[in-house]
This record gives C-alpha cells, sequence and structure tokens, in this order.
C-alpha cells in the first residue's frame, strides 16, 4: 500500500521529525495535536481552551485528507493532569456528538511545550 503524507496550514507545523497525518490505504493516522494554533501560537494554560484548540487542529487535519472527525475510529487523550478529565471530556464530547470513536485517556508525567492535552486520532477516509 501507499502512503500518503499529509500537510496543511489548517493545523501547525510539526515540532519535530514527523508528518502532520500519514495516509495509508483507507486509514488516516494523525500525530498528536497539541495546543498550538496553526501559526504556531501555544494557548494559554486552560484545559477547555486547550481541548478546543486541539480538536480544531485535528479536525484541519482530517479535512485536509479528504476525512471528518465523524470518520475517526479511534483516539488517544493524554492528559498532563488527570483531574482535566471532566473539563476535557466536556469539550470533546461537542466534537463527537454521536457514535463517538474508541477512545484511550491516559495520564502521562510530561507533553511537549508543557501542553495539557494532547490527542491522536485514527480516521478512515472519505
Amino acid at each position: 500500500m501507499e502512503r500518503t503524507i499529509i500537510a496543511t496550514d489548517a493545523a501547525p507545523a510539526a515540532i519535530g521529525p514527523y508528518s502532520q497525518a500519514v495516509a495509508v490505504g483507507d486509514l488516516i493516522f494523525c500525530s498528536g495535536q497539541i495546543p498550538l494554533t496553526p501559526a504556531g501560537v501555544m494557548l494559554e494554560d486552560d484545559i477547555v481552551a486547550q481541548t478546543h484548540q486541539v480538536l480544531q487542529n485535528v479536525r484541519g487535519l482530517l479535512e485536509a485528507a479528504g476525512s471528518s472527525l465523524g470518520q475517526v475510529i479511534k483516539a488517544t487523550v493524554f492528559l498532563a493532569d488527570m483531574n482535566d478529565f471532566a473539563a476535557m471530556n466536556a469539550v470533546y464530547t461537542n466534537y463527537f456528538p454521536q457514535s463517538p470513536p474508541a477512545r484511550s485517556t491516559v495520564q502521562v508525567a510530561r507533553l511537549p511545550r508543557d501542553a495539557r492535552v494532547e490527542i491522536e486520532v485514527v480516521a478512515l477516509r472519505g
């Protein structure tokens, strides 16, 4: 199967040696998104605003790949503090109101740029 690198200005540029997303066959693998704006500005230390930005970045990547949030089949959420779970979840629910994808949520010791949340997804293409 052929790999297609997905790159878009609708999400922040990669901050390391990785692609924003990669499509293989009918699947899209999005790299973890942190709360950087597409211009590369880190949002303030507020879990609600950060979660919105992260999911907007994910949406931008998926749309650039010809997909949408409704096509996400698996999400992984990384939190710097599990006490932010309820607030993150309230925002997340707005982006996946029907038939939400499978999901894992874990607390990690630290995220890039000291973000409070990072989310990666796998979605169907098309």
